[in-house]
């Protein structure tokens, strides 16, 4: 199976959710594929957010900043409205602080990019 097929349509109706163990961090997940867990989303970071594991993860990521900016604390490297990155699995990040919040567009996804 695959993500669901979607025609182009408005987000504002699909609600924001925590992400668990990150106070202050929100995603909002446009599509999922069910199999295989590969997954569209928006990822928000309130004010002051911050969280506190370096991270790897076992698929590929794409990720671009369309606002705000935030800290790699880890590296001291902040990214800002534009930014973009891909990281393959197993890529070591984090972890992140947004003074003034941010929000991410992220591709994640299981199978070969």
């Amino acid at each position: 199976m695959a993500k669901k097929e979607q025609e182009i349509h408005e987000t504002g109706s699909i609600e924001w959710t925590p992400v668990a163990g990150s106070p202050g961090v929100f995603e909002k997940v446009l599509n999922v594929d069910p199999d295989t867990g590969s997954v569209t989303r928006f990822l928000k970071y309130e004010p002051g957010a911050r969280t506190q594991e370096i991270l790897t993860h076992d698929f590929h990521e794409e990720i671009l900043v369309v606002e705000g900016s935030f800290v790699d604390t880890s590296s001291n490297i902040t990214f800002e409205k534009g930014y973009y990155g891909y990281r393959h699995p197993g890529m070591v990040h984090g972890p992140y602080y947004s003074e003034h919040g941010m929000m991410t567009f992220e591709i994640r996804n299981y199978e070969k990019p």
